[in-house]
Parts: structure tokens; C-alpha cells; sequence
């Protein structure tokens, strides 16, 4: 499984912010009222992601440093099962994908509604709402990212070692 490229989300998040311009220029007026808690659960998910890959990372420090499982008076530490780590591998990728997905919707409607603030009324309020979806989905990328970052295993001493009759 390959890592996540970084230049794909720009991309993705660059393509999707032209494609929801284009929409929100077409359709504003038709466009039901975007309240500021629309992206909230995109927020939600990185924060649990967060949390999710601080523990997985305290997890696998441990299981790597072989410590005993209680050390003075902290609480034994689990193993990680490698398929758990599998699973969470990908879900970090859908979630960066994801992610830069709303960035970029995001950022598109906030390239039309913050020049009009001016002019629209209900373009304040959507310029609010469009800041807490950047910010979220920028979250939830950073946090998929962080989590990816974590779930890579380490290589082995066996890994550098050519095998015998392998060409070079």
C-alpha cells in the first residue's frame, strides 16, 4: 500500500474549488441557506482521529520498545493487532481524500461569497460557514495524514540486507 501523495489532494482540492465556483456562480440565489454548522461533523471526525492516532501511536511505541505490559503503576498496554492498524491505514486515506474534497468545495464558495460580502446580506453568513468548513476539512486532512504517518511500519535490519541470488 503506497502512501498518500500530498500533490493529489492540491489537486483534487484545487479542481473541486473551481468545479463549486463554478456551481455557486450559476446557482447562489437558488441555494438553500448554509448554516455555520454544516461542516461541524467533518470537525468531529478529525478530532476523533486525533485522539484515535495519539493512542494508537502510544500503543505501537510500546509494543515496539517491548515494554513490560504494567510499569510503575501505568496501565498495561495492549497489543495492536496489525490488521486493526491495516483498517486504520486506509480509513486514514479515505479521510484524506475526503478532506481535500471540502477543502475544496469549501474554498470555492468562499471565493464567491467573500468579495460579495459587501453587496449580498446572505453572503456573511456563508463566508462563516465557508472559514469552519476550510478549517474542518483542513482538520480532518492534517488529522488522516497524521494517523497514515503513524500506521507506517518501521523497516526492518532484514528489509536492507539484498537476499541471496537477488540481482542488484
Amino acid at each position: 500500500m503506497r502512501p498518500v501523495n500530498r500533490r493529489d489532494l492540491l489537486v483534487l482540492g484545487a479542481g473541486l474549488a473551481v468545479a463549486a465556483w463554478l456551481v455557486v456562480r450559476a446557482s447562489y440565489g437558488s441555494l438553500p441557506a448554509l448554516r455555520w454548522w454544516l461542516p461541524v461533523p467533518l470537525g468531529v471526525l478529525a478530532v476523533a482521529e486525533f485522539l484515535g492516532t495519539r493512542t494508537l501511536r502510544a500503543r505501537l511505541a510500546a509494543q515496539r520498545d517491548r515494554r513490560p505490559p504494567a510499569e510503575r503503576g501505568t496501565a498495561p498496554v495492549r497489543p495492536v493487532e496489525p490488521m486493526l492498524v491495516a483498517r486504520l491505514a486506509v480509513l486514514a486515506q479515505a479521510s484524506a481524500y475526503v478532506g481535500a474534497a471540502f477543502v475544496g468545495i469549501w474554498v470555492g464558495l468562499l471565493l464567491y461569497v467573500g468579495p460579495s460580502v459587501s453587496r449580498l446580506q446572505a453572503a456573511a453568513n456563508d463566508t462563516v460557514t465557508g472559514v469552519v468548513g476550510v478549517v474542518c476539512s483542513a482538520a480532518l486532512v492534517a488529522a488522516a495524514l497524521w494517523l497514515e504517518s503513524v500506521c507506517r511500519i518501521p523497516p526492518s535490519p532484514d528489509d536492507e540486507t539484498p537476499q541471496a541470488g537477488a540481482r542488484a
